[in-house]
């Protein structure tokens, strides 16, 4: 699928470390990896600002729709807009999940489920190494 932001994986590994992300960023957005729960350096972040892609910086969350999932990465119960994001089917790991992508470069964000809180009833559960936050 294309995408409004396409780059070599070269391209994406030199952007991704002249941003100083963490390692696991690439694996995580160009293959859709997933960092290990509670390892994530924005999982306890609860300040306000955005929550833009880290390859692209994209606004995708607000802080206020951030909540405590119990499940060890940022959880959110919308994007900022909904075509912010999009996603796709994954059957991976034996079970039927949603993907989430980042509309403009399709960085790999995290999965959505729905056991969400209100008013939505939706998780967007994201991988903190696909994440850069901006402080209000």
């Amino acid at each position: 699928m294309p995408f409004k932001i396409e780059k070599t994986d070269e391209e994406w590994k030199a952007l991704l470390k002249a941003k100083g992300a963490e390692p696991l960023a690439y694996e995580v957005t160009r293959h859709e990896a997933t960092e290990r729960a509670f390892t994530g350096r924005l999982e306890e972040n609860y300040a306000k600002g955005i929550y833009q892609c880290i390859c692209c910086d994209k606004p995708l969350f607000a802080s206020e729709t951030k909540f405590d999932s119990g499940c060890g990465w940022p959880s959110y119960f919308a994007p900022l807009d909904p075509n912010a994001v999009e996603t796709k089917e994954d059957g991976k790991l034996w079970m039927q999940r949603t993907e989430v992508h980042c509309s403009d470069c399709g960085a790999h964000l995290g999965h959505v489920f729905e056991d969400g809180p209100a008013p939505t009833g939706l998780r967007y559960c994201m991988n903190s190494a696909s994440l850069h936050f901006k402080p209000e």
